[in-house]
This record gives structure tokens, C-alpha cells and sequence, in this order.
């Protein structure tokens, strides 16, 4: 009997052990999750507040002089105001943040109570000690192994120059030109065929365009994977390149047209120009200076805004700032040597503000919280794209000319005017759309359905004025250059797509290419009449009428060399997406 005790004694011993030691993980998995989860909401509101305090340095600066230039009633009227767009600023960030917090309480607080339940009830399911625990690993996720992702794809990001593998072509003060090769050695570059430059955008840069070059999902490597020879405009460091510094459009134009001559010597035809993004306004005001004339015979542009001010979203934010405060001067650095450039960071955290309801630091913590969440007890894997449009948000940002921030502001602040006039003059001369249809080049237009930082409204602007092909994409405004640059997507650069055969921009190239094998000339793109033509029941003059048209030409594939050449039908049945795994973060 007495040892019966001493059995029953020892059995409850053990008992009251586990559960000590049960509830002492528990505790040690709360202060954990709690140190974890503040280190986290520091983070992400540490980054989106970082340029706040840069932008009031900034601010400070330039009221300093000019609160003297102003009557001090508008300057009281201009400062009501300001207080106002910040209160409205205030709400929406408020507004989005709570939003973000009740749809994390309204998942977690049922599986909180749930777990209760089955813990004082002896239930099956998940107790409160494994709810503690994945939750736990929830916030270690979003502040420990999403970071670490990050870190860990910049070796499989980008172009990275300095491998040696693509090839730089030329070079003046302000610009590299590097030549992009296929990412399959057996595939050859057909040096006698059609090239093409990219202008990348300035602000977001050019590593964009890279996105994932082993996975195959890279814009510029779409046309050099089919053989095209691909050149890459890339910007020097501006903070050590004076010339970048105070570089002028006119500069830009010309640099341009020197890489233009090199690249049309070399292969003997000419270019076809693509920007991308703000690259592709930069592109058309380099053509309608005139002095890409002889050198560029087609365009392609892929969600670029060519009149900021029918845009939405940050056209109305822009519109809603009061107008003494709508300027430059309020994102201009000084840098050691005084010189002034555009705070890039700055330009950044400008396209977060006006899109708070999605960008706000609580929204996005509790965003990658839900999404990084534990299933059946095992975290999931971060996918590659997810990584890497990390990587680009955070780390990819650069500072720019006044000149090339200046001719982005106008587009966003004064509209293009009813004849087709744009908001910059370059050599002392007008620019007009009109001047595209006069050298008769063939030009492509993609958008974004999707897009919310250039809108379709934005991005489509020159069809007021011209004719242009125009090929929509699903997503928004990086999926060109991420989703759909994979050749076994659905919406492959290089194949037709959609109800209406639409064609990528890699299609749209080769199809320009075997035009010119057959004819020995510049074919004109197929059209899509202009809204301007349409409201007034005519086409185009004559003077406008393309040649021939390119889309209606049979394609012609491309003779195999003694290695493997890509074939350009491009006329196969799409693939799916060569990705897999979920993703964090949206994509485009």
C-alpha cells in the first residue's frame, strides 16, 4: 500500500512537471513571439518612416528661403493646406492600418479561442501552447527568414556586370552599353540580325529587367534567348559620376545616338529602341529631338507614361499636394562636390504614400504575416519571386538628374496639349507625338491591366494623337518584366496572345526582323487607329501610311547555325508559368 502511495506521488510529480514544463515553453514561446513581433513593427515602420525625416531635412531647407518670397497670407493659406493633405495622409494610414490589424485579429482570434477550448476541455486540435508556438514562427518568418531570402537570391538577381558574361560595348561619361547574351550558350546571337537597346528606368533601375535570368524570367535575356542582338543602357554610380550629376536631356539624346551609331555599324541595320517604364518616355523624347533620326526605325515602350496627368492615382496625388509644395526643391539633395540630383528613396517613398491603403508599414508587416503563416506545422518555402521583388523594393533605388526628374514632373503636372504637344522641349525644339507617324516607325505599346503606378489611361496617352499597336498584359506594372518573361508562360514576350493575337514585345521584334530578310526595308507596325482618327472618321494621310504591314507577313524562322538556334515561330500553344510555390508578396 505504501508503495502504491509513493507510485501514485511519483505519477503526479511527472504530471506536474510536463505541465510546468509545458507552460514554461509556452511563456518562453510568448516573450519570444512578443521581443520577435515589436522588432518586426519597428522594421517595417523604421524603413517607411527613414525618408520622412529626410524629406523634412529637405523641407526645412527650402522654406528657409522661401518664406521670405512669399506674402505671409498665402503662406499661412499654403500651410492650412499642407496640414490638411497631412491630416488626410494621417487618416488613410490610420484608416489601413486598423484594417490590416482586424483582418489578422478576425483569422487568429477564432483559432485562439479554439485552442482554448481544446486545451481546458482536453479536445483534439491544436492547444493554446501549439497556437503560442506557430505563432511564434509566424513572426520569426517575416523577421528572421524573409530577410535571410532576401539577402541570399542577390547572387541569382540582376545582370551582375561584373561576372563578365554579357559583354560591355561601348561607353561615355554618363552610360555603360552592355551587350546581353543568351543565357543558353548553345544558342547563338545573330550578329547580322535586327538590334534592339533598352532603356531601363532610372528610379527603379535596370536590375528589374534581370529578374531571375537562371529561372528564365528576364526581360532583356527574352530577346537575346531568340537570337536577337540585345544591348542594355546602363547608368554609371551617379554618386561618384560629375557627368551623371548634372547631366542634360540633350546629353541623354546624345549618348543615346552615339550607342545607336556603334550598335548600327556593328550589325549593319537599325535600331529598335524599348524603354521600359520611364525609360520609354525618355526613349520617344530622344527620337522627337531628331537626333536618333537614321538611326532608330522602331519603338517599343512598356508601361511608360507618356502624359502623367490623366494617371489616377499618382497624377491626382500630385494634384492634391498645394501648389507651393508641388516641387522639385523639396526632394533635392546636395551632394559633397554641390552638385544637385533627385533623392531616388524619396521619389520611392512618393509612390508608396499614394498608395497607402496598400503600402503602409502595418498593412504590409501584417500582409507577409498571414501570408508566411505555418501550415500543418511547417513554414512554407519563400519562393525565388518573391525574394527578388524584396531585393527590388528594398535595395533598388538611385538617385537621378534634375534634368531627368524635371521632364517626369512636367508629364505628371501639365498635360500634353490637343495637338499632341508633350511638356519638354529638347534643343530648343517642340516635341509632338505626331513626330513618330512623320518618321514612319512602328510602335508597340504594352500596359499593364493591372497597373497602378501607370495606368492604362497614362501609358496609352499617344493614341489621342497617332496610330500605335497596343498590347495589353494581365498584372501590373513589373509582370512584363517578371510573369510573362518566362517563354513558357501564358502570355509569353515572344508568342501571340489574347482574342485579338496580340503581340509581345519580343514577337513584335523578331516579326520586324524577318520583315526586313524579306523586303530589305523598314515595315511599319499593324496599327491601332488612334482615338483622335477615330473621332474624326479618317485614318491616317498618306504621308502616315505604313509600308507594309509587319503583323500580316508570314514569319520566317532563322537558319541554324552550327549550334543551337532558338526558333522564333513563337507559334506554339502557351505553357504555364515556369514558376512554382506561393509568393509573399504580390506579383507586379
Amino acid at each position: 500500500m505504501y508503495n502504491g502511495i509513493v507510485d501514485l506521488n511519483n505519477s503526479s510529480m511527472d504530471t506536474l512537471s510536463e505541465e510546468l514544463a509545458s507552460g514554461s515553453k509556452t511563456f518562453a514561446d510568448h516573450m519570444d513571439a512578443a521581443q520577435n513581433l515589436l522588432t518586426g513593427l519597428l522594421k517595417y515602420n523604421g524603413e517607411f518612416s527613414t525618408p520622412f525625416f529626410v524629406a523634412a531635412v529637405y523641407f526645412q531647407a527650402a522654406e528657409a528661403s522661401a518664406v521670405f518670397k512669399n506674402l505671409p497670407a498665402d503662406t499661412l493659406r499654403s500651410y492650412a493646406e499642407l496640414l490638411k493633405f497631412n491630416l488626410d495622409l494621417l487618416s488613410r494610414y490610420l484608416t489601413s492600418s486598423l484594417s490590416a490589424i482586424d483582418a489578422y485579429n478576425r483569422q487568429e482570434l477564432n483559432a485562439f479561442v479554439e485552442a482554448f477550448y481544446n486545451t481546458f476541455f482536453d479536445l483534439k486540435g491544436e492547444k493554446l501552447d501549439e497556437f503560442v508556438s506557430r505563432q511564434t514562427k509566424m513572426i520569426k518568418n517575416v523577421t528572421k527568414k524573409l530577410p535571410q531570402a532576401i539577402s541570399d537570391i542577390e547572387p541569382e538577381y540582376g545582370f551582375h556586370f561584373e561576372r563578365g558574361v554579357n559583354i560591355k560595348f561601348a561607353e561615355t561619361d554618363r552610360f555603360f552599353l552592355y551587350q546581353i547574351m543568351p543565357t543558353d550558350p548553345e544558342i547563338k546571337v545573330r550578329e547580322y540580325g535586327k538590334p534592339l537597346i533598352i532603356i531601363p528606368p532610372f528610379v527603379l533601375g535596370s536590375n528589374i529587367l534581370a529578374f531571375l535570368p537562371g529561372e528564365k524570367r528576364s526581360y532583356a535575356h527574352s530577346f537575346a534567348n531568340q537570337g536577337v542582338p540585345t544591348y542594355i543602357r546602363i547608368m554609371k554610380d551617379i554618386q561618384t559620376t560629375p557627368a551623371f550629376q548634372v547631366m542634360t536631356r540633350e546629353d541623354d539624346a546624345r549618348d543615346t545616338r552615339f550607342f545607336c551609331e556603334k550598335v548600327r555599324k556593328k550589325h549593319g541595320k537599325m535600331v529598335t529602341l524599348n524603354g521600359y517604364c520611364q525609360g520609354g518616355y525618355t526613349a520617344v523624347c530622344d527620337i522627337l529631338s531628331n537626333e536618333l533620326d537614321g538611326l532608330v526605325d522602331a519603338l517599343i515602350t512598356c508601361v511608360s507614361p507618356m502624359d502623367g496627368t490623366r494617371s489616377k492615382g499618382l497624377g491626382n496625388f500630385l494634384k492634391a499636394l498645394p501648389p507651393r509644395f508641388n516641387d522639385l526643391i523639396y526632394g533635392t539633395k546636395t551632394l559633397p562636390n554641390g552638385n544637385q540630383v533627385a533623392d531616388g528613396n524619396l521619389m520611392g517613398w512618393v509612390y508608396k504614400l499614394k498608395s497607402l491603403e496598400k503600402e503602409a508599414p502595418m498593412v504590409s508587416f501584417f500582409r507577409d504575416l498571414l501570408m508566411l503563416a505555418p501550415v500543418n506545422g511547417k513554414s512554407p518555402e519563400i519562393s525565388k519571386t518573391a525574394a527578388s521583388l524584396n531585393y527590388w523594393l528594398q535595395k533598388e533605388r538611385s538617385d537621378l538628374p534634375l534634368s531627368i526628374t524635371e521632364m517626369s514632373f512636367a508629364s505628371y503636372n501639365i498635360p500634353v496639349t490637343e495637338d499632341g504637344t508633350l511638356p519638354v522641349e529638347m534643343f530648343g525644339r517642340k516635341l509632338n507625338f505626331k513626330g513618330i507617324a512623320e518618321k514612319k516607325i512602328p510602335w508597340l505599346i504594352c500596359y499593364g491591366e493591372n497597373d497602378d503606378l501607370v495606368e492604362k489611361e497614362t501609358a496609352l496617352a499617344p493614341l489621342d494623337y497617332i496610330d500605335a499597336e497596343v498590347t495589353p498584359f494581365p498584372k501590373g506594372h513589373v509582370a512584363i518584366a517578371t510573369s510573362w518573361s518566362h517563354p513558357e508562360s501564358e502570355f509569353a514576350l515572344h508568342k501571340r496572345f489574347g482574342k485579338k493575337n496580340y503581340r509581345g514585345p519580343v514577337r513584335f521584334q523578331l516579326d520586324l526582323e524577318d520583315a526586313l530578310e524579306k523586303s530589305g526595308r523598314p515595315v511599319s507596325a499593324t496599327p491601332e487607329k488612334s482615338r483622335a482618327a477615330k473621332r474624326s472618321g479618317s485614318g491616317r494621310s498618306k504621308s502616315e501610311t505604313p509600308d507594309k504591314v509587319a503583323s500580316g507577313m508570314r514569319t520566317k524562322k532563322a537558319k541554324p547555325a552550327a549550334s543551337k538556334v532558338r526558333s522564333r515561330a513563337g507559334s506554339g500553344s502557351p505553357g504555364k508559368a515556369g514558376s512554382k510555390g506561393g509568393s509573399p508578396v504580390v506579383e507586379g
